[in-house]
């Protein structure tokens, strides 16, 4: 009995500490972007720090019989509760399985040379620079093997790709040669952290990686193994994804569908590490096999709640790992390995970029745009701490770095996309003769929005799969496996760009999309010709 209540007072506790955190992330997020102009991811961070056990988190409260409601467990390796740290792992999961949803994959591999140079020109510089400052600013630290110093070098590595994919949005140069390759490059700078991150927790689990007992032949191993399995399951999921889809598609229902790549996602996410691997290694592996399935948008789109409750607690739940207590005693080295992790960025992915026919103009967007920090860094940050291999100190450095890095990148990112082209010569892309485009116009632009909608509708009917990728006009990618339609409203004329075997089909389907419109306006008219339904809705009230 005495366990059962013990068990219930433990629920009762983590029931109320997710109310808390929900409603203050919430708040702070919606405060830092819709008046400071910044990602919300700030605001959860800030928030965590604020409620957390070295906040006011550690005031006591009477109705739990004197505790505080986010009490540092007893004995425990981090400061919030395993029941706590639960959820905030399950969060990375959900959050990595997003990030390799939306990664696009025909662009990266479109850019996969040039982004694959920028990325690791990013990768070395920063790692050597990061791992290096930890040799020279760390007492206890003497070899840039060191599991400290390598974590320190990995963390620094890591490239917050939506901050920047959200600029270069606003500004319409997703598309550009600068916006694909620094996509590209930032999608390989994550994929090497992780791989590097399996590399160092392989050697921390093992017990060989220190500053006098290096195993080379170990961390072949490990690393062969973690890129093994990066790679092998890449390709294998990759192939398998269109064949697992169309097999769940013919449930004809999508959040089944939806709820069943994710509860695979989560299955290779703990094989991954069974296997030694990180949990989000697993996790991304099955985004990006996705990712280029035509049920991509739809399993992201009904995955959204999820997302919207559970991501939200892991960066508010990193924020509570920050120690307020040593941060004085680890700012100087903070500011310093921002900046030299900000420098490492610039030279190591600008250099590159300069030697791939970008000129100058083109290589300073391309290495401002790989400064931000975010969502990657807090996760190895998190990794480092929980194994035991950064202390609380170190911890709060690399938030520290992950907030000034992500601070200043924006404003120095929308300058540099001033002027005119980065690229030395023309891309060679896809002719636009190719694609045969139709287009009709409407007399107003709430018309224009209905029969959009019901265009979107029809193409569900017919199997496709609407997937929005534009944000100032609307655009959206409508897919059916191999075949792929652009559809596109601008004002009041809405366009398809379709493929000249599907010309026919989009003309017949858009054919009976407007008689079906004339015959609804038709039944319309007859309804406002009429005074018969209008006097008996307002018979009653005279």
């Amino acid at each position: 009995m005495h366990e059962g209540a013990s068990l219930t007072h433990m629920m009762t506790v983590l029931v109320l500490q997710l109310a808390v955190i929900i409603l203050a992330a919430k708040s702070f997020g919606f405060i830092t972007s819709r008046f400071l102009k910044q990602s919300s991811v700030l605001g959860e961070l800030i928030a965590g720090m604020v409620i957390g056990p070295f906040a006011l988190g550690s005031i006591p409260l009477a109705f739990l019989g004197g505790q505080s409601l986010f009490a540092i467990p007893i004995g425990a390796d981090l400061p919030v509760s395993p029941e706590l740290y639960g959820f905030a792992t399950v969060a990375s999961i959900v959050l990595l399985f997003f990030s390799g949803l939306e990664t696009d994959l025909k662009t990266f591999l479109r850019f996969a040379g040039t982004g694959s140079i920028v990325g690791l020109g990013g990768v070395i510089a920063t790692f050597l620079l990061g791992a290096g400052s930890a040799v020279v600013f760390i007492p206890q630290v003497n070899s840039i093997m060191n599991p400290t110093a390598l974590f320190m070098g990995i963390i620094a590595t890591a490239t917050s790709v939506g901050i920047t994919a959200r600029i270069l949005s606003e500004r319409r140069k997703l598309s550009s040669p600068e916006g694909v390759t620094i996509l590209s490059a930032a999608v390989l700078d994550d994929v090497l952290g992780i791989v590097l991150l399996a590399v160092v927790i392989g050697l921390v689990r093992s017990g060989r990686g220190t500053d006098s007992d290096v195993d080379w032949g170990l961390i072949g191993r490990i690393a062969l193994k973690a890129f093994g399995f990066w790679i092998g399951s890449t390709v294998i999921g990759i192939i398998l994804a269109p064949r697992i889809t169309k097999g769940l598609k013919s449930l004809k229902d999508m959040g089944t569908l939806s709820m069943v790549t994710f509860g695979l996602a989560l299955m290779l996410a703990g094989l991954s590490e069974l296997a030694g691997l990180a949990m989000i290694i697993g996790a991304y592996v099955m985004g990006l096999a996705l990712s280029g399935t035509d049920v991509a948008e739809d399993i992201r789109h009904r995955l959204d709640g999820l997302y919207n409750f559970i991501v939200p607690i892991f960066f508010c739940v990193m924020g509570m790992l920050v120690d307020f207590s040593v941060l004085p005693k680890v700012l100087v080295y903070g500011l310093v390995y921002t900046f030299v992790g900000m420098f490492g960025k610039i030279v190591g992915c600008g250099v590159p970029a300069l030697t791939m026919g970008f000129n100058a103009r083109g290589a300073m967007r391309i290495s401002t745009g790989m400064l931000p920090r975010g969502e990657v860094t807090l996760i190895m940050a998190g990794l480092g701490l929980s194994s035991g291999v950064l202390d609380p100190g170190l911890f709060g450095v690399a938030v520290m770095s992950m907030f000034i890095s992500s601070l200043i990148a924006p404003p120095v990112l929308v300058k540099a996309f001033k002027g005119g082209s980065g690229f030395k010569k023309s891309l060679d892309t896809k002719k636009s003769e190719d694609l045969k485009s139709i287009s009709i116009d409407m007399p107003s632009v709430s018309l224009a929005d209905f029969v959009m909608t019901r265009l979107l509708t029809a193409f569900r009917q017919a199997d496709f799969f609407p997937r929005r990728v534009g944000h100032g006009n609307l655009v959206y990618a409508v897919q059916k496996d191999a075949v792929q339609i652009t559809l596109l409203r601008d004002g009041t004329t809405i366009t398809a760009n379709v493929p000249p075997d599907q010309e026919t089909f989009v003309r017949l389907l858009l054919t009976e999309e407007i008689l079906s419109l004339k015959e609804l306006f038709r039944s319309v008219e007859k309804v406002a010709g009429s005074d018969a339904m209008e006097r008996d809705m307002l018979g009653g009230l005279f």
